[in-house]
């Protein structure tokens, strides 16, 4: 263990999990959007063309607001159906995610390729395949940390970066009225190299994230011409800590305002050895509203209350997002695209 200890940025560490010492701290968890559900390329691949015509998206989420060294995110997202592929069966997909927590930072490029096979003779029912492969830069930061002893060779003096590889692997099913779908993300983490995460002989496993499996459905049930309620679950597992459970529920109203809400909490699936028994499961509710302003352009704004200790600490989360969907003069596709 590093004979600094890090004053500085010392909330982060406690309550976020990312310790700086070298040698046996495990790797982080993955992003997460309150406001995935309008947009579910960040969590599979195999989402990519959904829209078929091309599909822009940003998003930015402040979480923790007025805690020292609370994260930030932020990422682009383009995808959409090739033309030229027979029945819309191929679906390109890119994006780009930054994700800022205290000291370290990370900034991924991933491009996205979805095989979309349809299953009726409409095209609107398809079970899709999808592979991703990027690259992450993981970084540390040592000139914003404050330590008790100077030069400490476990904390760089300043920047310290690499770059990784990795890929990801999902399938989707939907329907006009439900989905289903399944992913696991940084399929490479198992078997990246462990030497990229050295810093003069120290190892920083901290910024290294591990496999993910996610699991999600959701449906549509229409109760009137004006009134539609699009209840969806998402289930994410590292196989290390907690098991989180974000179930969401939203109103559609007039085709134009979605209002609603979710929940996040962990969950205890099976028995996992490393975790501490009293470790608080609760994290999180939130409001979601998103506007259509027209029939391509959408403004969604979600804001995350801590329910967990850290409640007393910050003041909350916010999360923006912008999506514009480029149609051209007609339309390529007459259903709706609710998910």
């Amino acid at each position: 263990m590093g004979r600094s200890l890090i004053k500085g940025l010392s909330a982060v560490v406690l309550y976020a999990s990312v310790y700086l010492w070298p040698n046996n701290t495990a790797a982080q968890q993955n992003l997460q959007f309150s406001q995935y559900v309008f947009n579910m390329l960040a969590v599979n691949p195999a989402y990519a063309g959904y829209k078929e015509d091309l599909f822009a998206n940003a998003i930015y989420r402040k979480q923790w607001v007025s805690f020292p060294g609370g994260p930030q995110t932020g990422g682009v997202s383009v995808d959409g159906a090739l033309n030229s592929s027979r029945d819309a069966r191929v679906g390109l997909g890119a994006q780009i995610m930054y994700d800022k927590l205290g000291p370290q930072d990370a900034t991924s490029i991933y491009g996205m390729y979805s095989y979309r096979i349809p299953v009726n003779e409409d095209g609107d029912k398809r079970l899709c395949f999808g592979i991703g492969a990027g690259v992450t830069q993981y970084a540390i930061d040592g000139s914003v940390l404050v330590y008790n002893d100077d030069n400490d060779p476990s904390i760089p003096m300043g920047r310290a970066s690499t770059w990784v590889p990795d890929a990801r692997f999902g399938i989707y099913y939907y329907t006009p009225t439900w989905y289903v779908g399944a992913s696991v993300m940084d399929l490479f983490s198992l078997y990246t190299d462990a030497s990229r995460y050295y810093w003069k002989g120290y190892q920083y496993k901290t910024i290294r994230k591990t496999q993910h499996l996610y699991v999600n459905a959701g449906v549509m049930f229409n109760f009137s011409d004006n009134l539609k309620l699009k209840p969806s679950i998402l289930i994410k597992e590292d196989f290390k800590g907690p098991t989180n459970v974000d179930l969401t529920a939203l109103f559609l109203i007039a085709d134009r305002l979605w209002v609603g809400g979710s929940y996040r909490t962990g969950v205890k699936l099976w028995s996992k050895p490393a975790l501490d028994k009293n470790l608080e499961q609760l994290d999180a509710a939130s409001a979601i509203v998103q506007f259509n302003v027209t029939q391509q352009l959408r403004i969604g704004y979600a804001y995350d209350l801590t329910i967990s200790k850290m409640a007393s600490y910050q003041s909350g989360s916010h999360e923006l997002s912008i999506g514009y969907l480029f149609t051209g003069k007609r339309p390529r596709v007459t259903s709706p695209r609710y998910f």
